[in-house]
């Protein structure tokens, strides 16, 4: 069983992976993979329950068998009486339910209550970006865009996607600024490069912000990192992990932009105004979820959804006075946010605490150690590569479960560990198209293929993430040492 789990895990990597070769949108697969993980576990209990698995370990020193028994033996104690045959095959029962109990009552609801305070944050998040899109509220900053030089667009892009991603996400901030592409740039491929970029930069300023990527939430929320260290040491890492490449591009872009044609659109002022005002109080909410964090030390979701209420409090107000509150209310945005997306971390979030609890992880963990000499570098690095094969929200859920937080002083809260892996799976997914939400999502909008890609971004993502890991070792083993 403990072979079977991996390689459904796998076939449903597989698939999520291939999702615009098969037609199966990625969150139904994700679902039925975090269904089946669970399944196969509670089938395969007895051979993945052993001594070797620390949860299963952690759990029996808590609730010993023999007191659980005990227990059980008071409540009924007419299985004393049976005879033995029957007395043990009682016990065997109780066994099995004492293993449900871990399985079912403590395990997935302990991971369940993690995996809602990621999506309840997303989804307050997501809404609050929806309801400053529905009021047009970032045209106030692409309407500023008026260059057409080629080499000076993809640096203003490059660096408002940068910290658009820290405040927003990284797939918001991909999707408006791909979004905004189509306005300025007329040709294709060179679309796409910009497209690629843009992925590169809004990982890149996801990676250093504790809001800014679902991975860095994770950490952020798990207690594993605090705002203010990860913006402190990744902040120049990250810089450097898209600068690299915009030089390097830089050289190959000469001339002036083609630009689409537009026809622009008269914006009346009260419109204007309230444009304003839902862009800069909807991320000014946004802002003040780490704020309540550090301050009053409440769970970023609760912060979340505190400052959504209020967002949306207001906004139905203003249009309950403007006589438009049916067609622009927040129950109306709703309708437009990226539920399947929510879904899909919901499966695969839950994929993974099956694996956790299963004890591949921990195993996963071993092999790491042995191949890398226990290495936090080695171990930072090769998870963000294969953040770029696979997704980097189970890498990081799976690295969170292999290895204890405060096991050594790269282990503790803001260890280097935790901050080089923040880094590392933020950035790693830009190395392939398909290796983090915001590539997804430009490959989708744009259609660019994969091969290209492949071809054209993916060696200037490479040099990127390694650049910033070196800087990330400089300031850490150097300048801090």
């Amino acid at each position: 069983m403990f072979i079977l789990m991996i390689v459904v895990f796998v076939i449903g990597y597989a698939c999520i992976a291939l999702e615009h070769k098969l037609k199966i949108d990625k969150a139904a697969t994700a679902l039925m993979l975090g269904a089946l993980m669970w399944i196969l576990f509670v089938i395969g209990k007895d051979c993945l329950l052993v001594d070797s698995n620390k949860v299963w370990i952690d759990y029996k020193k808590e609730t010993p068998w023999e007191q659980y028994l005990k227990e059980e033996l008071k409540k009924d104690p007419s299985i004393n009486e049976l005879s033995q045959s029957e007395r043990t095959k009682k016990i065997d029962e109780i066994y099995e339910v004492y293993q449900n109990t871990f399985i079912i009552n403590k395990e997935s609801l302990h991971h369940l209550g993690e995996t809602s305070e990621t999506l309840f944050f997303l989804l307050g998040a997501m809404t609050i970006v929806a309801i400053i899109d529905k009021h047009n509220g970032f045209s106030i900053i692409t309407n500023k865009i008026t260059t057409r030089s080629k080499k000076k667009l993809i640096w203003m892009l490059s660096i408002l996607t940068f910290f658009m991603s820290a405040v927003l996400d990284n797939l918001t901030t991909t999707i408006v600024m791909v979004t905004l592409l189509n306005k300025l740039v007329a040709d294709r491929h060179l679309r796409w490069t910009y497209a690629g970029m843009i992925v590169l930069a809004a990982n890149a300023g996801g990676a250093w912000s504790p809001i800014g990527d679902v991975t860095t939430i994770m950490l952020w929320i798990g207690g594993y990192i605090t705002a203010g260290k990860v913006i402190a040491s990744l902040l120049l890492p990250s810089i450097v992990s898209m600068v690299i490449p915009l030089i390097v591009l830089g050289f190959t872009l000469k001339g002036d932009l083609e630009v689409p044609g537009e026809d622009k659109v008269l914006v009346s002022k009260s419109e204007n105004r309230l444009q304003s005002f839902c862009l800069y109080w909807g991320i000014g909410s946004l802002l003040m979820v780490p704020v309540l964090k550090t301050f009053l030390h409440l769970p970023p979701y609760m912060g979340m959804i505190l400052v959504l209420g209020l967002f949306w409090l207001i906004t139905d107000i203003i249009h309950h006075k403007l006589g438009d509150h049916k067609e622009n209310s927040v129950i109306q945005v709703l309708t437009s946010v990226d539920t399947p997306t929510i879904l899909f971390f919901l499966g695969i979030l839950t994929a993974v605490a099956a694996l956790q609890t299963s004890g591949h992880l921990a195993a996963m963990s071993n092999v790491l150690d042995s191949a890398f000499n226990q290495n936090t570098y080695g171990i930072g690095l090769t998870i963000g590569v294969l953040s770029s094969i696979v997704d980097n929200v189970p890498l990081v859920a799976g690295a969170m479960g292999m290895y204890d937080m405060g096991a050594t002083a790269d282990l503790v809260q803001d260890g280097t560990f935790w901050q080089l892996l923040a880094y590392c799976a933020g950035t790693g997914g830009s190395i392939l198209i398909i290796g983090s939400a915001a590539g997804v999502a430009a490959m989708g909008l744009e259609k660019i293929e994969f091969i290209w890609y492949l071809k054209h971004i993916s060696w200037l993502a490479l040099i990127g993430y390694f650049a910033g890991a070196v800087c990330f070792w400089l300031l850490h083993s150097v300048m801090l040492a």
